[in-house]
């Protein structure tokens, strides 16, 4: 694994000063100015819009614009004649947490039960997403209605058929887009936003929340309940949703952590969410750190649907007053979580071995099956194979009829898992899913050919560059830092998520003590097969050891003797404690982790030419197709110790046929006025690369054209008896393949996030 040290440059002494007043007293605050300066928070207004909330101006739902005014009056049409109005969800903890907001959002204009019910599918019976068999379940309670939260954006074909059974369906939800607008009364997706717009990054929960806070503003005087009430549901969601939290996510996870301590201080009997105190109380967490949703609430929540396949209680859980239900509820989504970390520790064990017969030095994307494996917990592990061989992975279960195999795919942040999985579509069943995630079916007997096509696309895009898995620290530490002046000092920076994520802290030339391992309980003292290593960790700077624990590992993967490692610090609400949660660790004869080079790469991709600056940076206006492009331009601003700046905008690209129709026209045009052109005159019109164009005119020769060269310049002449029909479809086909290549390579160099670009430039 390849360790990377961000750049630690020292931000100006007058940032830090400003730290300073958010900062514990007793805190220098150059940690926080350190990790704040080189995340680009970097002058006052940022500052305080990031670190107060109430400095900050959230979007108003209705910059949604056309479609939020189309919901907004069918809504109202469904009240006002007294339509049953069915909500949609998904069986994650995002989409638990938007069913449940909607459920008490809608509520409050529709009775729950009789004119407003929710659906849920069947995790291990049905997919993400609508299907026939739900509505066609939801035609005979003669609904009207559906929205749908987290889901729906790409189901043309059961919204298609909801329609033909009377009934209109509102789409809320944030993944990918389908190529045209689906045939819904409205779709409330922020995807269709700029990508710099606050609103862009919401998660499916965000989004539903957004639909309630425009009824709330639509029909004011009808609401008993303040709106504020939906946002700890929003913070679950948001934050265990893994989404990029800034802007409007950031604004309503702080909002909503706050109201979440609000209510755990009431007695369970006063609480609005009793279900939720006690799932914390079960997991031994408090709810005043987001850690607590993340590695609390969300996997719980998660492990209904994995376990149980069905979690539509969950819904019930979260909005239920009854304190006896409530508590009854959390009592069975622990011991599914419970059941859901022994499947997981099981899997992960037959992946580990299936992985040490293949070769990882031919294998771009890790594809694996077995008709064994719970297609519950694959997502989970997944994740974590992924991690640790930096390769997009793809765990799929045949158990059933063995003639479908369902599975789910993980991503490394270099690699857009969606578009991958998006170009095999042709031998699946079912896909779905963001470019980090992916859920898919396909036959069994698709699986060696999606594995085959599946690398070679990958190593085409990756254009014989390694895959290497690596872990990013933030800040060098030492032993004596660790405690709760730095803990508060980096609890400036929560919540904390994607695009800002947990400070990673690097602690060099240390040891461990007391270590010791054991197996987890579950609530009624029973053992679990999972696995946590506490220890002591010291290193020269103070005598005082500092605990830490090291989840899924045994007290024999520590090195013994002096190592290096990266951790993260966190608080234990239930030993009322401060520890690091190691995440990574090597010896010390290792070498130092290489730093990225992160403030010296601009990026002014897609800025309009008069906003971009005047500098004397080395400026690449050109969109790449290969890292190598991008790895020579970065090594060229090196040697001239110049920043580089990213300044190409993102491609507006003719389909391929039309190009090989436009390259005919030319050929046919100049064949008959005898005129010559050149190379680059060729390549400007097309907007294709040398390689591309080289196959269009072997194309061009197999359709009776001559091509010959004139010193720098080309004669196209045409004789029909020279014609080779079939070889020129399989020619053709060759160009249409090159030029849809090199258009995915732009488009993903036009949105591939900056922290990816450096992380590869740097894999030099």
């Amino acid at each position: 694994m390849q360790w990377i040290l961000a750049t630690t440059e020292e931000p100006p002494a007058w940032f830090i000063q400003l730290i300073k007043q958010y900062a514990p007293a007793s805190s220098s605050g150059l940690f926080a100015a350190q990790l704040l300066w080189q995340r680009g928070i970097q002058d006052k207004s940022q500052l305080a819009a990031f670190l107060n909330h109430k400095t900050y101006q959230p979007a108003s739902p209705l910059e949604f614009g056309q479609e939020m005014h189309l919901a907004m009056a069918r809504l109202q049409q469904a009240r006002k004649v007294g339509e049953k109005v069915a909500i949609w969800g998904d069986f994650d903890a995002d989409g638990i947490t938007s069913t449940s907001v909607l459920w008490d959002g809608l509520g409050q204009f529709f009775t729950q039960h009789q004119q407003l019910t929710y659906y849920i599918p069947n995790r291990l019976k049905e997919s993400h997403g609508l299907n026939e068999i739900g509505i066609n379940n939801l035609a005979a309670q003669d609904c009207k209605l559906i929205v749908t939260c987290d889901t729906g954006s790409t189901n043309i074909d059961e919204i298609i058929y909801a329609q033909k059974l009377g009934i209109d369906v509102i789409v809320t939800d944030h993944h990918t887009l389908p190529t045209e607008r689906p045939p819904v009364t409205a779709i409330i997706n922020p995807r269709y936003l700029p990508k710099e717009h606050p609103l862009y990054n919401l998660s499916g929960v965000a989004v539903a929340y957004k639909l309630v806070e425009a009824l709330y503003q639509t029909l004011p005087d009808i609401p008993q309940d303040p709106l504020e009430n939906l946002l700890d549901l929003v913070a679950v969601g948001l934050i265990a949703d893994l989404v990029q939290l800034s802007g409007d996510c950031r604004y309503l996870a702080q909002l909503g952590i706050q109201r979440l301590q609000a209510d755990l201080q009431q007695p369970p009997t006063l609480r609005r969410r009793p279900g939720v105190g006690r799932l914390l109380e079960l997991c031994q967490k408090s709810g005043d750190r987001p850690t607590d949703i993340s590695f609390g609430l969300g996997p719980r929540i998660n492990a209904v649907s994995r376990i149980q396949g069905d979690a539509s209680f969950c819904v019930e859980l979260l909005t239920s007053r009854d304190v006896k239900r409530c508590n009854e509820l959390a009592e069975v989504t622990e011991l599914a979580n419970v059941r859901r970390k022994s499947l997981q520790k099981d899997v992960q064990t037959q992946v580990n071995q299936k992985l040490s017969q293949l070769d990882l030095s031919t294998t771009s994307v890790i594809v694996l099956e077995d008709p064994q494996w719970p297609a519950g917990v694959l997502g989970l592990v997944a994740g974590q194979v992924a991690q640790e061989t930096g390769r997009p992975t793809i765990l799929l279960s045949t158990e059933g009829n063995g003639e479908l195999a369902r599975g789910s795919a993980r991503s490394i942040n270099s690699v857009d898992l969606y578009q991958l999985v998006k170009d095999q579509a042709y031998l699946l069943h079912r896909f779905g899913g963001h470019p980090y995630a992916a859920g898919l079916s396909l036959p069994v007997e698709n699986i060696p050919l999606f594995r085959d096509a599946i690398n070679q696309q990958l190593r085409q895009t990756l254009g014989g560059i390694n895959l290497t898995p690596t872990v990013q620290a933030d800040i060098v530490v030492t032993v004596a830092d660790l405690g709760k002046e730095l803990f508060l000092e980096l609890k400036l920076l929560e919540p904390c998520g994607m695009g800002n994520p947990v400070p990673k802290l690097f602690i060099k030339n240390c040891w461990f003590e007391n270590t010791w391992h054991r197996n987890q309980q579950d609530s009624q003292g029973k053992k679990v097969q999972y696995i946590k290593t506490d220890f002591d960790i010291r290193d020269d700077s103070t005598r005082n050891p500092f605990p830490g624990i090291w989840w899924g590992h045994y007290k024999e993967e520590l090195p013994v003797g002096r190592c290096d490692c990266i951790a993260e610090l966190d608080y234990n609400t239930f030993k009322k404690r401060y520890e690091i949660r190691l995440i990574a660790v090597r010896s010390s004869e290792n070498s130092t982790p290489q730093t990225q080079h992160s403030a010296n790469i601009l990026d002014w991709r897609n800025l309009s030419e008069s906003l971009v600056p005047n500098s004397p940076s080395l400026i690449l206006e050109e969109c790449p197709t290969h890292w190598d492009d991008l790895r020579a331009w970065w090594r060229r601003s090196l040697y001239n110790h110049q920043q580089l700046a990213l300044a190409w905008s993102k491609p507006d690209h003719k389909p391929p046929k039309a190009i090989w129709l436009t390259l005919v026209g030319i050929a046919k045009y100049l064949s008959r006025t005898n005129q010559l052109v050149t190379r680059v005159q060729l390549l400007e019109k097309l907007g294709i690369s040398d390689r591309a164009l080289f196959l269009g005119i072997k194309a061009l020769k197999y359709w009776g054209f001559t091509v010959t060269r004139q010193d720098r310049n080309l004669q196209f002449t045409w004789n029909s008896s020279s014609l080779l029909e079939t070889k020129g479809d399989v020619a053709v086909a060759e160009f249409l393949a090159a030029v849809s290549e090199e258009q995915f390579q732009q488009q993903y160099f036009a949105e591939v996030p900056l922290s990816t670009i450096v992380a590869m430039v740097n894999q030099i």
